[in-house]
């Protein structure tokens, strides 16, 4: 009976032992499951136009290869560690890229593999595309095919920023809804035109390829010439080319133009006599902006653009 009683003993105690070592394994496996978890947290998938891209949860590192889209990361609160040459000469970016380095007129993968990127952000029509996506995630965009506020939200999306998103667009309205009408009230029935010209010809705008356009022809819902609307703004490519013969039929009664940056060429267009008879010079309704910046559609360049645009219509 004793011997029994001893056996029964060991057996409980080797039970126990048993226990203790299983809940011990259980303890050690499910900090590892956390860590697992934790991991997984560390990158977002984000599902661009040209397939999924494993990206930084929070990216830190990001090389912007795209210039017009510089704006929208700065507008949520992300600078870039690399830009180009074009984003570094928009004046309404002074004093936001001071630390970011300039990557010049191209996108040599050298120069951007040594900036050792978390994230890429670049056109889809760039030549380096493949090289790039060996060197770090990559987000390929295509120029135009979202309008601003769109394109805001898809950063947000990436960037999982999207509150800051919704809250600058809901910022963006009601500064919108603030000055539409006195903007209205003094425009009337005019006509407004968004002219360029470059060394072969003319560039008229729209309403979706910056120069202000988003801004006179969606958020205000001002009138361009009926040429300029049919070939600028119906056609969808948000511009079109035309030579200085035809100028007087795309002008309007307010004009906002710019030199073509980076053009040589003589500019024979405010020489000319067909210039100098349009209505708007003779009036003095022509306005001159910044030709750096003008490239630019995105958040922060549009709200100053907002500003310059609002003075100029209802002030003349």
């Amino acid at each position: 009976m004793k011997k029994f009683s001893r056996l029964s003993s060991v057996l409980a105690i080797f039970v126990l032992l048993i226990s203790v070592l299983a809940a011990c394994g259980n303890s050690d496996s499910k900090p590892a499951d956390d860590n697992s978890a934790t991991e997984e947290k560390k990158t977002r998938t984000y599902k661009s136009d040209f397939g999924d891209v494993e990206i930084p949860a929070n990216p830190e590192r990001v090389v912007v290869l795209g210039p017009t889209y510089v704006g929208y990361l700065l507008t949520l609160g992300v600078t870039p560690i690399g830009v180009t040459q074009m984003a570094i000469d928009n004046p309404y970016f002074d004093g936001k890229l001071e630390d970011a380095t300039n990557l010049g007129e191209g996108t040599s993968a050298e120069a951007v593999l040594e900036l050792d990127p978390d994230l890429i952000i670049a056109y889809n029509t760039d030549e380096n595309i493949e090289v790039l996506k060996e060197t770090a995630p990559t987000v390929q965009i295509e120029y135009g095919k979202l309008d601003f506020k769109d394109q805001l939200r898809e950063f947000g999306k990436m960037l999982g920023k999207e509150d800051q998103a919704e809250q600058w667009i809901t910022q963006w309205d009601e500064k919108v809804a603030q000055n539409k009408q006195k903007v209205v009230d003094a425009v009337g029935d005019k006509t407004v035109s968004l002219i360029q010209p470059y060394a072969k010809g003319i560039y008229i705008y729209g309403d979706s390829y910056a120069r202000g356009g988003e801004i006179i022809y969606t958020e205000f819902g001002l009138k361009a010439p009926p040429k300029a609307q049919e070939e600028a703004v119906d056609n969808g490519l948000g511009y079109a080319s035309i030579s200085l013969e035809v100028l007087p039929e795309y002008a309007g009664d307010y004009i906002f133009t710019s030199k073509w940056a980076g053009d040589t060429a003589e500019n024979n267009v405010s020489e000319s006599n067909i210039w100098k008879d349009l209505p708007a010079v003779k009036n003095g309704t022509v306005f001159e902006v910044d030709s750096a910046g003008s490239f630019f559609n995105d958040p922060l360049s549009l709200d100053q653009q907002f500003d310059f645009i609002v003075e100029k219509l209802t002030n003349n």
